[in-house]
């Protein structure tokens, strides 16, 4: 089996829990949400660049990096406070940021934000059970295109397909639904059950390496403690064309069926998995400290094996968020990292060798 190798932590660590950290998807820099501020740390020297506080009156939960090859970077926040603010970078000074915008309409914590490939439409969700979408319409304005509230609790989790605009969404009703814009109107078109308690975050399949043959898969973890892999069932595609010609609007346009579960590694709640797009295996963490990455068996069909485990990543505290990048470690060359975000507000980097 391999090892998970401590690199290090970002320096200096916050003074209090750390929710999550988000790598900027080009530029080596990394925010990490923790209380009322955010951190953005940089990536080659892992020390702290900048903090960027005054926007939101509760801790910031969620961040998500807008894309795009814009000179200055944009970020959006999501907060406990229910509101949403998005941050511009400094055009002049990149250690600078300003609070572009609020975007309110939630009514209670907001759990996660995430922008779509194209970065002109941010979806958000809350505790409040909805499933805002924002769209940018104009420098610093955001229309509200369509607030979606079939869940029937707590929405944990939203997250974009890396190609299609298909938003998953993920809840403490036990299930994960997909919805997509049918005729100018977005709607459920997909409703994932099988987990048994609460599905905490979900990630899918990067485009780089996928088998165009298998399709778009999907990957959730949950509070039962179980990784499960989704995807769109055959002939899925020609059916979904021909449904987009008429005019009668279905509940269920796409049938998505569980592919796989992941060996049960975890003994406490599941937080977070991501999947690289590099080696495009699977990392997990949560409640009992474990850091596990697993592999696809590509000789056996919808077999996964567990790679590398490491037990106790932040000691005694639970390890809230986890995400893959490269980054360029210090007496070497870039290569893939996973960087776990712990109650105890550290951040580190970890190799798997």
């Amino acid at each position: 089996m391999a090892a998970i190798s401590f690199i290090a932590g970002l320096n200096p660590p916050a003074s209090s829990r750390a929710w999550c950290s988000t790598p900027h998807p080009t530029l080596p820099i990394l925010a990490t949400a923790t209380g009322t501020s955010l951190r953005i740390y940089s990536l080659n020297s892992l020390t702290l660049l900048s903090t960027i506080a005054g926007g939101h009156k509760r801790s910031i939960r969620s961040c998500a990096w807008k894309p795009g090859n814009s000179d200055t970077a944009t970020i959006a926040t999501g907060s406990f406070d229910a509101s949403v603010g998005i941050w511009s970078q400094d055009e002049d000074d990149n250690e600078e940021w300003k609070f572009a915008i609020v975007l309110d309409g939630h009514e209670s914590e907001v759990k996660s934000v995430a922008w779509s490939t194209g970065g002109n439409l941010l979806a958000t969700c809350s505790r409040d059970k909805s499933v805002w979408i924002w769209e940018e319409v104009g420098e610093d304005d955001y229309e509200t295109v369509a607030v979606l509230q079939e869940h029937e609790g707590d929405v944990k989790c939203v997250k974009w397909h890396p190609e299609e605009e298909l938003l998953a969404s993920a809840s403490y009703d036990d299930d994960i639904r997909l919805w997509r814009e049918e005729i100018d109107d977005w709607g459920c078109i997909a409703v994932l059950r099988g987990h048994q308690s609460t599905v905490w975050a979900v990630d899918w399949e990067p485009l780089s390496g996928r088998d165009e043959t298998v399709g778009s898969r999907l990957v959730s973890c949950s509070d039962d403690v179980t990784i499960r892999i989704w995807k769109k069932s055959p002939g899925q595609e020609e059916r979904q064309a021909q449904s987009r010609l008429s005019i009668i609007k279905s509940s269920s346009a796409e049938e998505w069926t569980e592919e796989a579960q992941l060996p049960r590694t975890h003994v406490r709640t599941i937080y977070s998995v991501a999947w690289s797009k590099d080696s495009h295996r699977i990392v997990s963490v949560g409640g009992d400290g474990k850091i596990v990455v697993y592999a696809e068996d590509k000789e056996a069909s919808k077999q996964w094996r567990v790679v590398a485990v490491h037990e106790c990543g932040h000691q005694e505290f639970e390890i809230n968020h986890v995400a893959w990048t490269r980054a360029k470690i210090v007496g070497g060359s870039v290569q893939e990292v996973i960087v776990t975000t712990g109650d105890d507000g550290e951040v580190k980097l970890w190799a798997v060798s």
